[in-house]
């Protein structure tokens, strides 16, 4: 360090603030390509992902309401006999649904679909309690397109 500033003291005034503005320069880029760019772009980043969970929070919001009123529109129904695979698989594609997996469990089935529309899946829902068959869990996810949700699991069965 001692020799940097030896050899800085030799330079003429001229060379010295041509340095030193050279050094500022260099210092402000360093801060801006390193610090305030990647900080900028990250801000940036989420802004949108925020405006993203916005939009989908007000879907969720307004779709909600019909969720709930679809279960308490559903009441009491007679009690399901029958083949639940069966009764299943009709239900599903009269509302155009692609059932992906299904795996019985006793009296119970479980159920998955890769993706569907929210409000078709609610539909199924509300026709398979309407038969009868009982609503254990339901596990949604939302898919990667707006309005499309993944049944991760749905657990059914006999009332």
């Amino acid at each position: 360090m001692k020799e940097l500033l030896a050899k800085f003291q030799q330079l003429s005034e001229r060379e010295k603030v041509l340095v030193i503005v050279a050094g500022i320069f260099v210092v402000v880029f360093f801060f801006y390509f390193v610090v305030w760019a990647p900080m900028n772009d990250a801000l940036a980043t989420q802004r949108k992902n925020i405006q993203t969970k916005q939009t989908d929070l007000v879907w969720i919001k307004q779709n909600a309401n019909r969720a709930v009123q679809l279960r308490a529109g559903s009441g009491a129904s007679a009690s399901f006999s029958g083949s639940l695979p069966q009764a299943v698989n009709q239900t599903a594609s009269r509302v155009n649904i692609a059932i992906s997996r299904m795996q019985p469990q006793g009296e119970e089935l479980k159920v998955w679909v890769d993706q569907a529309p929210f409000n078709d899946v609610l539909s199924w829902l509300q026709s398979l309690e309407a038969r009868g068959i009982r609503i254990i869990n339901v596990d949604l996810a939302e898919a990667d397109s707006p309005g499309m949700v993944k049944v991760r699991s749905l657990q059914l069965g006999k009332s």
